[in-house]
């Protein structure tokens, strides 16, 4: 098992109010499997993905990841994990502007110690990978939306992460574009990826082998995909 979750709570403190985001969430996810998860605005999935990305801590119960209790760590234990484990794919593709593709693809690897003809020669191969050789020296306002979210994949896969954890990523793409990266997904999955998908949409959560919906700090759906998850989201009232 790759990912464990056992009654994941979180508590956040607005002022003199208690916030609860997760309400005992439970979730097994296996290596290589392409899971969606997804919930309306309020739902605990962002709150959900940052404990997933080790990005925050729980109020309480256990996240065990790849054997490890992460629910256990310090922040700079996080950080490694982060680092070492984990490629983040987000929406508005965090690229740094006055970067060029290449040197972005190569960020994550200097964090983790490569030398400088190494780190050159795992970007320019992840860039490969995804059709971008050519656009190698380009800075990211030189790029379309499509290329851009490109460079972010190959950058979440320079280190060979555990799991990639995609946020959103077609969010900022038209429809024809964002099938073309879901598309993309499914291959990465398909050649030994985990990946774990946030989205809002139906049509995007399909692309996963599962989907699960999350509604007010629980999970009430967690079914493999065929077709039924936008039956399930109306059923709740999660359009909206």
């Amino acid at each position: 098992m790759l990912i464990e979750i056992k009654d994941l709570r979180k508590k956040y403190i607005m002022g003199d109010i208690e916030v609860e985001a997760l309400r005992g969430v439970n979730l097994n996810i296996q290596q290589n499997e392409f899971v969606s998860i997804m919930g309306p605005s309020g739902s605990g999935k962002s709150t959900l993905m940052n404990i997933l990305g080790c990005l925050d801590n729980p109020s309480s119960g256990q996240y065990i990841f790849d054997s490890v209790d992460v629910s256990l760590l310090n922040d700079d234990e996080l950080s490694e994990i982060r680092n070492q484990k984990i490629g983040f794919i987000f929406q508005t593709f965090n690229l740094l502007p006055k970067l060029s593709a290449l040197q972005n693809v190569e960020l994550p690897l200097i964090y983790a110690g490569y030398d400088k003809h190494e780190r050159r020669e795992i970007a320019r191969e992840a860039l490969d990978k995804m059709g971008l050789s050519s656009r190698a020296d380009h800075k990211p306002n030189e790029l379309s939306g499509g290329q851009r979210q490109r460079v972010a994949i190959a950058r979440a896969l320079a280190t060979k992460p555990g799991i990639i954890l995609a946020d959103e990523p077609t969010g900022n793409l038209d429809s024809k574009t964002g099938n073309e990266i879901m598309a993309l997904f499914r291959e990465l999955n398909e050649e030994g990826n985990t990946i774990i998908l946030i989205t809002h949409e139906p049509e995007i959560a399909e692309y996963a082998d599962r989907a699960i919906i999350i509604k007010d700090g629980l999970i009430i759906s967690d079914k493999p995909t065929s077709g039924n998850t936008a039956e399930v989201l109306s059923e709740n009232s999660l359009t909206s």
